[in-house]
């Protein structure tokens, strides 16, 4: 007798053999569990989060955290007047971050998607702020500037053409990776809304010279009568420098840092969502940018790009902050820092590499290039790692005017252990003496490199 049921639904997934839908919006349906092996084995091609070196996105969270975020995925942030706990709770965490941070007194700020849009929303405050100190001085607003260095985020660059800003880009130095108060004074005048500095670089992991610039600031104000503010761009470090260096000032400790982002999702040990952005006082976010609307039966203050967006990271973010408090972020903190710190030692001791910078400040990270010539170079080496051993560890050319040089970059995140490292480290040197043998990579296989930073 032959069977009418469906062979696929009694033994397998029919999309083993069928083309998945990509081009036309499906006709029908398809069962819950086939859609969800569907999806599954299409990840399962992906790379490996734990062999990922190169984002420096959290890609892990304790079980108890992901109980938290899987609870509260219905729970639209936005939404104060009906959810107003969570509204409370970012505000703890706004505060919390003010406390870390050094603010000296009341001070207000916003949860974000991530550092992109607190930077967004940051540099916004800076130009409406400067443009009120145009108009009270009588000055032209029309052609307002920011000053940065070319070892930021793209962000920087995107928020200057999105909002009309010149950008003045500070560029490097093939033996300078950062920048100082030397590089921003030619680059201020009466029309700079601001200076942005970084706090941990994507490129090498270091800082600008935030106490440096600070000080320029200073003189400015009182020598120029230009009081121009700094923005920490602590996307990356602002959650390693208070832990790793609390005795090192970068934040609301110097005078002219009047506002701060972070993201939650870096080394705030958050899943991809959140950042946050934390103002010196509350005069230093200019007022005409909170929204107040009567939304849904109660008037809310809104200071965002976004509107609707999910909870549970605010929430994630919390249960870090009160789940490891100073002492637990700076155990996790010293942990990857003493990891980092064992993996530049193995990587110096296969003797083809340069190890930049261990005497500085320094994410959870190892940056290195190769020390001198060899028959192949740091994108082959990344190649051969990915294909060999599924390491995705970046390799990348700095920003103009360093731009002839070539780094690579392996980030020490909290699920790398020591024997990752000491893994990691095998794989390299037996990629170099893979690459030495057959005289490195094809064009055709270093075609297939997709190289960056990361972030």
């Amino acid at each position: 007798m032959t069977s009418s049921i469906d062979p696929a639904a009694l033994y397998g997934n029919r999309f083993i053999t069928q083309e998945v839908p990509s081009k036309e919006f499906p006709a029908d349906g398809m069962t819950s569990v086939e859609a969800m092996r569907l999806v599954a084995e299409d990840l399962a091609i992906e790379g490996d989060p734990a062999r990922n070196l190169a984002t420096f996105v959290t890609t892990w969270m304790e079980p108890e955290a992901q109980k938290l975020i899987a609870a509260n995925l219905h729970r639209n942030f936005i939404d104060h007047a009906e959810y107003p706990r969570t509204a409370e709770i970012e505000q703890r965490c706004i505060r919390m971050l003010a406390d870390l941070f050094h603010a000296p007194g009341e001070t207000t700020g916003a949860r974000t998607q991530g550092s992109s849009e607190a930077v967004m929303l940051g540099a916004l405050s800076l130009k409406w702020k400067w443009r009120e100190r145009q108009e009270a001085a009588g000055r032209p607003t029309d052609r307002p500037n920011l000053v940065f260095g070319g070892d930021v985020h793209v962000v920087w660059e995107k928020f200057c053409r999105y909002f009309d800003v010149e950008p003045r880009i500070v560029p490097l130095r093939p033996d300078k990776f950062t920048i100082g108060p030397e590089d921003v004074e030619p680059h201020l005048d009466e029309n700079t809304i601001g200076v942005a500095a970084v706090l941990g670089t994507t490129f090498t992991g270091h800082r600008d010279d935030i106490v440096g610039i600070n000080d320029l600031l200073l003189r400015v104000r009182t020598e120029r009568d230009m009081d121009i503010p700094l923005h920490i761009d602590g996307a990356s470090g602002g959650f390693v420098w208070p832990f790793l260096y609390p005795d090192s000032p970068w934040d609301f400790r110097l005078e002219q840092v009047r506002s701060i982002n972070v993201s939650g999702h870096k080394f705030g040990l958050v899943y991809p969502g959140i950042g946050w952005l934390v103002f010196r006082s509350r005069d230093d976010l200019a007022e005409p940018l909170v929204f107040k609307e009567n939304y849904l039966g109660k008037t809310d203050e809104t200071f965002t790009l976004n509107f609707s967006t999910g909870s549970s990271m605010v929430l994630a973010q919390y249960y870090n902050f009160v789940r490891f408090g100073r002492s637990g972020y700076a155990y996790i903190m010293k942990q990857m820092q003493q990891n980092a710190e064992q993996l530049a030692d193995l990587i110096q001791d296969v003797g083809r590499f340069e190890v930049i910078g261990r005497d500085q400040e320094q994410l959870p990270l190892v940056a290195f290039k190769l020390a001198g010539p060899e028959n192949f170079d740091e994108f082959d080496v990344a190649w051969q790692l990915s294909a060999e051993r599924g390491w995705m560890v970046p390799a990348y050319t700095m920003p103009p005017d360093a731009q002839e040089v070539t780094i690579m970059r392996a980030l020490v995140k909290e699920t790398m252990s020591r024997e990752h490292v000491d893994t990691l480290a095998r794989d390299i040197h037996d990629a170099c003496d893979t690459l030495t043998a057959k005289g490195g990579a094809h064009e055709s296989e270093r075609a297939k490199m997709v190289t960056g930073p990361g972030h």
